[in-house]
């Protein structure tokens, strides 16, 4: 048997309950007119650096916008504060506004949300400096001692809770590496003690039935560091649950034992 590839991954467990939207329309424009009437977007990238546009954009519907950074680093980093001088330790900083950033979108206005609209989830690896920067701007984080001891449904409902008070909707920013390494080996920047399986679910159900989640993008999933497929598969599952997908709707793995082969057992 072949091996599938991620496009029919996605359209396998989508179909019949995902309506089909181009990315991120046909322009701007379009996109900015689809969200304001409450579509739903999805984009792929290799890093956070690629959500910057899309936010950007969600930025002109009118209403507060908060984002759900599912993701083992903060990304909060500016030049000043950098070990790397990698972007996309930057992109959370770039987002919320922080100097040192401008001019990376070209002629594109910055439009920055306010540190107490970023919610930070997950998080087990933090630089010096840049926790430092985080506490300054006394940015919302959740990190995994606080997972582990409150819980995934006590923490997002939290976040829920503060965006519809304030009128707000969501874009959810989902680095796989969010996960557990051995759930998701597939990224490039592994951190251990991560999410599980159920928790990350739990955290996309969750923001699903507040029916404010207006958008979604999915980075650092990297098919040459994957184990046939495992990451890809989990990826698309946990979209599935933010999407609506229920876990009764969860199909019957490919590996089971049919009807027809249990008497030869």
């Amino acid at each position: 048997m072949r091996t599938q590839t991620l496009v029919e991954i996605i359209r396998g467990i989508f179909a019949g309950f995902l309506k089909q939207t181009d990315r991120f329309g046909a322009d701007d424009e379009s996109f900015s007119s689809l969200a304001e009437l409450g579509a739903q977007f999805r984009d792929h990238a290799g890093d956070n650096a690629r959500l910057i546009t899309g936010v950007q954009i969600l930025r002109r519907i009118g209403r507060q916008l908060f984002v759900v950074w599912l993701d083992a680093h903060a990304d909060y980093n500016t030049p000043a504060t950098t070990l790397s001088g990698n972007m996309h330790g930057m992109s959370a900083a770039f987002l919320c506004g922080e100097p040192g950033l401008d001019g990376l979108l070209g002629e594109e206005p910055r439009t920055p949300i306010d540190p107490d609209q970023l919610e930070l989830f997950g998080i087990r690896s933090i630089d010096k400096l840049e926790k430092d920067l985080l506490r300054l701007r006394r940015i919302c984080v959740a990190d995994m001692r606080q997972i582990d001891e409150f819980g995934v449904s006590v923490l997002i409902r939290r976040i829920i809770d503060r965006v519809r008070a304030r009128d707000g909707v969501l874009h959810v920013s989902f680095d796989v590496d969010f996960l557990d390494p051995h759930l998701a080996p597939g990224v490039g920047t592994t951190v251990p003690g991560g999410a599980t399986y159920r928790e990350a679910h739990l955290a996309m159900e969750m923001l699903h039935d507040s029916g404010l989640v207006r958008s979604v993008d999915i980075v650092e999933l990297n098919p040459f560091l994957d184990e046939r497929g495992r990451t890809a598969r989990t990826a698309v599952e946990l979209i599935g649950s933010l999407f609506g997908q229920q876990i009764t709707d969860r199909p019957t793995p490919s590996n089971a034992i049919g009807p027809d082969e249990r008497g030869a057992i």
